[in-house]
């Protein structure tokens, strides 16, 4: 296979994922989800946890092939620590080295692997929300736009740390920490395509300045295929073609000291433009994503304000989007990417700040209700943690069940006969009736057979500053037959 024509498939492929996830994550419209869901579905942790077989399938194929191209191509954390290592490459070129791989990382490297695995089957969220390499970066990318904490605070964190890996050792967050990329070490030993130093190798060294990841012994000639991500850069710029994908499995030159490279050699290597073109795409991203929220106001529905000053009513339970289903389903698949959160039209959804369920999604009425047309967060979620949902099913989704306090309504403080609950019931669900102790003062009556749990009432209740009425969730979600 032709390196360069590699490579430069590689990185056209590589700014198309990164441009297309962050495009969802940023897309107010919705208009990009229609065509580019797929590049979410595709990312291995989501793949896995909604049993997509086919992208799963893509994926193993993948690497057995041409080893961890995955990690190169498709992550956008992976190219965000490339596009990170590259301007920083501005400054120092061929500034990598490599490094031995030590037994204590190797031991690290593979107990996150297993407790990353652990925390998958037996549900713990708060460490694969902080693992899952896809869901870190779309948080960052969420907080670009719809800024919350405190997810904003972690994806700071988590992007500084990341940052500073790609800045000092390129990819060493992927062949550190990052449970995927230890996944898929295993599997790439067994790629039937490598990057082979062959027999012409004259040890220049030039191919170890380029590797990100430290992998290639040039003294001994060898590769460290667990820690190689297949990025085709030490092909590129190797001036004797003396490595190259090859299904030749061939024994490496004896070991003899290396030599020292002629000058005219370097000065032929093939030039590598990929740095001003990862930089140009990082700013057009950003720039895409803000103009498309500049555009996309239409679907920033704000009720008037109805919520200020007043309190968060204590839920029994938390309220989960339509198409959850249950809390155990919803807990054990949210990557808590923000995803639904993020492109959310009407701000009910709000990342939860609890151990046990940290940074996932619950809805909260503060800033406007579920409408029971909406439903957008069912057509986004890639791992299966929100089930899709047509508008006539979520018209007929309880999600839970609304609850009336007599003593904050203000028909019983000040005697008035206000009906602003029911009339912005979209189910029908509240009846206003008269008081049993005083007959020309009103309450709501709620039919528990037709609340769908949308918090329409909540939010449009003038009681302040504690709600009248308010929602607790139901678990599992119910089919109403209305």
């Amino acid at each position: 296979m032709n390196s360069s024509v590699f490579k430069i498939i590689r990185i056209a492929a590589a700014i198309f994922f990164l441009s297309s996830v962050s495009l969802l994550f940023l897309d107010f419209l919705g208009i990009q989800h229609r065509y580019l869901a797929w590049t979410s579905q595709i990312q291995l942790v989501p793949a896995i946890l909604s049993l997509n077989v086919f992208f799963l399938l893509v994926i193993l194929i993948m690497t057995l092939l041409l080893g961890r191209v995955y990690c190169s191509t498709i992550c956008p954390l992976g190219v965000f620590q490339d596009i990170v290592s590259r301007i920083t490459g501005i400054f120092k070129k061929d500034r990598f080295s490599y490094r031995p791989s030590q037994d204590m990382f190797v031991f690290l490297r593979f107990s996150i692997l297993a407790i990353f695995v652990a925390s998958l089957i037996f549900g713990i969220p708060v460490i694969v929300v902080n693992l899952e390499p896809y869901s870190i970066f779309g948080r960052g990318v969420s907080q670009i736009s719809s800024p919350r904490m405190p997810v904003l605070a972690v994806a700071i964190i988590s992007f500084l740390t990341i940052i500073i890996f790609a800045i000092k050792s390129g990819r060493g967050f992927c062949n550190t920490i990052c449970p995927v990329g230890a996944f898929l070490a295993l599997i790439s030993k067994f790629a039937f395509l490598k990057p082979l130093a062959k027999e012409k190798c004259n040890g220049c060294g030039l191919c170890v300045g380029v590797c990100k990841t430290g992998c290639i012994d040039v003294l001994n000639k060898e590769v460290d295929y667990l820690r190689c991500i297949s990025c085709g850069n030490c092909a590129v710029k190797c001036p004797k073609k003396a490595t190259g994908f090859s299904i030749e499995f061939p024994s490496f030159v004896k070991k003899s000291p290396p030599k020292e490279a002629p000058i005219n050699e370097e000065d032929n290597a093939p030039t590598d433009n990929s740095r001003r073109v990862f930089i140009t795409s990082l700013t057009s991203i950003f720039a895409l994503g803000f103009l498309t929220r500049a555009f996309g106001s239409e679907n920033l529905q704000f009720d008037g304000g109805l919520a200020e000053n007043k309190k968060a009513p204590v839920r029994d339970n938390p309220i989960i989007p339509p198409g959850a289903q249950n809390i155990r389903n919803f807990r054990r698949r949210c990557t808590a990417c923000q995803r639904c959160v993020s492109l959310c039209p009407n701000n009910v959804l709000v990342p939860s700040s609890e151990i046990s369920k940290f940074m996932q999604p619950h809805l909260s009425f503060e800033r406007g209700f579920c409408r029971p047309e909406c439903v957008r967060c069912s057509r986004v979620c890639p791992t299966g943690a929100i089930k899709p949902l047509t508008q006539a099913q979520k018209a007929k989704t309880q999600i839970g069940v609304a609850v009336f306090i007599k003593e904050f309504c203000i028909n019983s403080i000040e005697g008035g006969r206000c009906a602003r609950c029911a009339h912005r019931c979209p189910s029908n669900a509240i009846t206003m009736v008269p008081q049993s102790e005083d007959s020309s003062r009103i309450k709501p009556e709620i039919d528990k057979t037709r609340c769908i749990g949308c918090g329409a009432c909540e939010f449009y209740c003038p009681a302040s500053p504690n709600r009248a009425i308010f929602v607790d969730g139901v678990d599992p979600h119910k089919t109403l037959g209305i």
